[in-house]
């Protein structure tokens, strides 16, 4: 009998087998022009970036048409109530998950809370569906060891709030954040502010600030850019600017002077970078805009009896007309939370004889709303979106559009509609900028080994759907999100599943 041996040598070898296959979309790296080509997933990572994979795949997302881009990452918002809810399916996170933000960071604006390791910490017992990072804020940090008055911290009291830095730094934080516009944190000077700021630059983080004024309310814009420079540069850390802008009638038009500053310490060799929401209105509170903070003293208590001295009734007004004045005016304040929300002050202000000072002070009294302050010029926003060290953020808090629809509004209005950006510049400062200055290692790129973070999203119609009016409408023309290799959003719909993580920053220098 013929025995016929057949030789496998030089066969093709069987196709690798991978989880998912995103096949056939405009693939943006973030670091790199764009190509027509294939993203393939292999359990949480990236296993292939290619123009064509070879590879069997268990599920196949037909990206034809589509841009493929690395999951988006928020630098500054105020999600931490909704990471930490008990309602599963607000810890979804779907107004960012549907713009394909897969990655925030909260405890911004000096709000981070103490128990950093907590906060990190709840992810397991309560799953959430995007990746999170928290800072450690001034604002606990004083109230815990000072309380709300306007003092200097003794030599033991300032021991113990470098204490709570080091402690928080130990257990993940990216590092300091500030609201010195705040108070109680307007009450910390500089000199207080740097020696919090070593002990987290000492252990590798970073110095988040919402400056001290971003108008003219106390030492005006450009000194408050300066003094963040100021603290990075004598902490021996990199300096990031919340939410960079300029606020009100006396500093519209003075963005080129804020980002020559900017410069010059970059050029230096200072880390010093910004992130900025796409709208005209900031989100703050009524009294943040209107009340000065010698009222603020010692808290809401102490200003509602301020409120009723009438010894202090004409100073109180002067200053809040002032306020005002810088704000723009009752009809450039939109309340949104509350009894009046969707009503400007100049519309409550008609049932208190037109009077818009009246009217605040009775709003305050029955609670501090949330309002959207219409501040900003055109020309600056476009101006500082062009430097390439200012990456995406939302700001998100509650009642303003900004929390729905951030990155979608960049990218519909400054991309397709203004022409501000290209393409491949929002993407990448909404990606990979924010995560290699913050060192997210294996996240904000599409790479083989990369942490599979994934949009998938349609160029004809991914936009903004949430207005002032309606602000909690879902982003439109996000096919597909990716988090951690699992698919939580097909086909434009979430799916329900919480894959995200707590990022807990790698500390150096000294830990106990």
């Amino acid at each position: 009998m013929l025995t016929i041996a057949i030789s496998t040598l030089g066969a093709a070898p069987a196709p690798e087998q991978v989880d998912l296959l995103i096949r056939g979309g405009t693939v943006y790296t973030g670091s790199a022009e764009p190509f027509v080509g294939d993203v393939a997933v292999t359990g949480d990572r990236i296993r292939l970036v290619t123009h064509r994979a070879d590879v069997h795949a268990k599920q196949v997302i037909d990206a034809s048409g589509m841009v493929v881009a690395p999951g988006f990452i928020d630098p500054h918002t105020h999600a931490g109530a909704m990471l930490a809810s008990d309602d599963a399916q607000e810890r979804l996170i779907l107004p960012f998950l549907m713009q394909g933000v897969t990655t925030a960071f909260v405890g911004n604006d000096g709000g981070g809370d103490l128990d950093v390791a907590g906060v990190l910490g709840r992810a397991a017992a309560k799953p959430v569906g995007i990746n999170y990072a928290t800072y450690v804020g001034l604002g606990p940090i004083r109230k815990s060891v000072i309380g709300e008055a306007d003092r200097k911290p003794t030599t033991d009291e300032l021991a113990r709030m470098k204490g709570l830095v080091a402690k928080a730094m130990c257990e993940g934080a990216l590092g300091l954040s500030t609201g010195l516009f705040y108070a109680p944190q307007s009450f910390a000077g500089r000199e207080e502010v740097v020696a919090l700021a070593r002990e987290a630059g000492s252990r590798g983080g970073t110095y988040d600030s919402h400056i001290r004024d971003e108008s003219s309310y106390s030492i005006g814009l450009k000194a408050a850019i300066e003094e963040a420079i100021d603290v990075g540069r004598q902490a021996q850390m990199p300096v990031h600017i919340a939410h960079i802008k300029a606020l009100g009638v006396d500093v519209q038009g003075q963005a080129n002077t804020i980002i020559g500053i900017v410069e010059a310490a970059r050029a230096q060799g200072q880390m010093v970078t910004a992130d900025q929401y796409p709208w005209s209105a900031s989100g703050t509170s009524l009294a943040a805009s209107l009340v000065p903070r010698w009222a603020q003293d010692g808290g809401r208590v102490a200003l509602l009896r301020r409120f009723d001295d009438g010894a202090l009734a004409d100073r109180l007004r002067t200053d809040m007309v002032e306020n005002l004045r810088k704000r723009g005016g009752a009809g450039a304040l939109l309340v949104t939370a509350g009894r009046h929300k969707g009503a400007t002050l100049a519309k409550i202000a008609e049932a208190h004889s037109g009077d818009a000072i009246t009217a605040a002070i009775a709003v305050i009294r029955e609670d501090d709303p949330g309002v959207a302050s219409f501040n900003q010029s055109e020309q600056d926003i476009a101006a500082f979106m062009k430097r390439p060290w200012v990456m995406t953020g939302s700001d998100a808090s509650t009642g303003h559009p900004r929390v729905y629809g951030s990155f979608a509004r960049k990218y519909a209005k400054y991309v397709v509609a203004d022409k501000v950006l290209t393409l491949r510049d929002f993407i990448e400062r909404s990606s990979a900028l924010t995560a290699d200055t913050f060192g997210l290692d294996g996240r904000g790129h599409l790479r083989a080994g990369a942490f599979a973070d994934i949009v998938v999203f349609d160029p004809r119609r991914y936009r903004e759907r949430a207005t002032y009016d309606a602000p909690t409408l879902l982003a439109d023309g996000v096919r597909s999100v990716i988090v951690n290799g699992v698919v939580v959003v097909d086909g434009g719909k979430p799916i329900g599943r919480a894959a995200g993580r707590a990022l807990a920053h790698k500390p150096t220098g000294r830990c106990a």
